[in-house]
């Protein structure tokens, strides 16, 4: 039970601009050493996809006709431009409007040092990246589109780091654009910030949010084979510590958690589903409140999920998952419950009454239990009980929907332990410092209107999210450690300008 790999199949591809003033053996030179940096950064490791050299750009015909391919192309995820020698910027116009996949401006060279005892004009008409790039980025801006900057030498392993960070975007924002959700019922009843508009969500983020009935969940249920059943209740003795009750007297519980995961991910898969979201007040004839399944959609079928109805975390939770794929940490569900106000050991403490994944990373391995629910109305479920583990910039992610826009609130975290042992808490949680600090998260978070559910994600942090955002072309507001509640207020204010000025729909 694996996350499939996002990133099989896909590519980046790499167009580097020129021109013909420069003669054939310059053009052959740049050919050349184009493919000496592809392979270079291809080399590192980093970069989770492959990147692609095209033939070099000439003219206006050949940069449409390389951007209509790679935006027709599904396997293509985004492109990287790179002006080696001097590329007239209205060369690119044509193409840039056209071009619908994610765009990096990479500002490197061939060469590390100057020359400083040879160099001659031959060099300089050669390499004059600083020139042509510079050219390229007035034309990106003056058509108002957004993109990735990337400067430095290609052999710093910073260039290839970021340029992997924005590679994971583009892999969410690809799994964003060809996601399902499916929603079990509705959202939880009287709750606001879990509304949103589907249509327009489909529209930003090309994910489609539709509504099973609960009854199709519990006829999936009844067609669970108990083999499939007994399969995944080995996977639970493979990966966690179970309360020998539920492997004694309590075996029908723990029989029924593995069913209703069965059904759920059978019912996913067999519509193409990415993501799930169910609500405790709409269960049907289900046994028990889906727990340790939707725990593990994230850890182990890197599915999004989220409760209550609240289809636009269970978003996140995916794209967090994508772009986090092979990397330490995970993508969860998260919910602040509650403060630690106790002077230098404020803390927030995150948890959900039983879905938060262990994808995010465990203290100790998960114990999986069984303890009593006051709502629901259902038997008793079955539920991953453990705590996350340390991790400095870790982010949680929020989205909401400010009627005319969906805006994204990210805070920098430190996840930390807990001061005691939590012995008698029943749940999945995680401690964390919100940077700047307790006082002035809380107010910004506040101010930002962001909602109670989080996507955490320990795997990726705030770079990757601000590269989705910006490809995405959605509001997000950061509180991180150079945050004041004052400068918040009128950052809110000034993007909630731009965002109504630069809205093109």
């Amino acid at each position: 039970m694996t996350m499939e790999n996002p990133f099989e199949g896909k590519e980046v591809w790499f167009g580097v601009g020129s021109q013909d003033l420069y003669g054939e053996e310059a053009l052959r030179q740049v050919a050349e050493q184009s493919a000496e940096i592809v392979d270079a950064l291809n080399a590192t490791g980093r970069i989770p996809v492959k990147l692609v050299l095209k033939p070099t750009l000439k003219s206006s015909d050949g940069v449409k006709a390389f951007m209509v391919e790679a935006s027709a192309n599904p396997n293509v995820i985004g492109v990287i431009t790179w002006c080696h020698t001097f590329s007239p910027a209205k060369m690119w116009i044509r193409g840039l409007e056209v071009l619908t996949k994610p765009l990096l401006q990479l500002n490197t060279q061939h060469h590390f040092e100057i020359p400083w005892e040879t160099i001659d004009m031959d060099f300089m008409n050669l390499n004059q990246a600083a020139h042509g790039d510079r050219e390229f980025g007035y034309i990106l801006t003056r058509l108002g589109i957004n993109r990735k900057i990337v400067v430095g030498h290609y052999t710093d392993p910073e260039v290839a780091e970021r340029i992997a960070t924005w590679t994971r975007a583009c892999a969410g924002w690809d799994a964003s654009n060809n996601m399902k959700v499916m929603r079990w019922g509705d959202n939880m009843r009287n709750v606001a910030v879990t509304e949103g508009d589907k249509t327009e969500a489909e529209r930003v983020f090309g994910a489609s949010i539709n509504t099973w009935a609960v009854n199709e969940l519990c006829a999936a249920y009844d067609a669970v084979k108990d083999d499939q059943v007994k399969g995944i209740i080995e996977d639970y003795k493979a990966k966690y510590d179970i309360d020998p009750e539920l492997l004694d007297a309590r075996y029908d519980s723990l029989f029924i958690a593995a069913k209703e995961e069965a059904a759920m991910i059978n019912m996913m898969r067999a519509n193409g589903c990415t993501a799930g979201v169910d609500n405790f007040e709409d269960l049907g004839s289900l046994p028990q409140l889906p727990g340790v399944g939707p725990q593990r959609f994230p850890s182990e079928y890197g599915f999004g999920f989220s409760a209550e109805g609240d289809w636009k975390t269970a978003v996140l939770v995916r794209i967090g998952a994508v772009m986090g794929h092979g990397l330490d940490g995970g993508a969860s569900l998260m919910e602040d419950y509650s403060y630690n106000f106790v002077p230098g050991r404020e803390k927030i403490m995150g948890s959900h009454m039983l879905e938060a994944s262990p994808s995010i990373g465990t203290i100790a391995r998960p114990k999986l239990e069984i303890h009593p629910l006051g709502i629901g109305g259902k038997a008793d479920p079955v539920r991953l009980v453990f705590t996350g583990a340390p991790k400095k910039d870790a982010v949680v992610v929020s989205m909401s929907d400010v009627r005319e826009r969906f805006r994204l609130t990210m805070n920098v975290v430190d996840i930390v332990e807990p001061d005691g042992s939590l012995k008698e808490l029943p749940c999945a949680r995680a401690l964390w410092v919100p940077r700047p600090n307790l006082k002035t998260s809380a107010e910004c978070w506040l101010r930002s209107g962001a909602s109670h559910h989080t996507c955490m994600t320990t795997s990726v942090g705030r770079e990757a999210w601000e590269d989705f955002a910006r490809i995405a072309g959605v509001e997000l507001a950061t509180i991180d450690e150079n945050t004041t509640a004052r400068d918040f207020e009128r950052d809110l204010e000034i993007s909630e300008m731009y965002h109504r000025l630069n809205n093109r729909h």
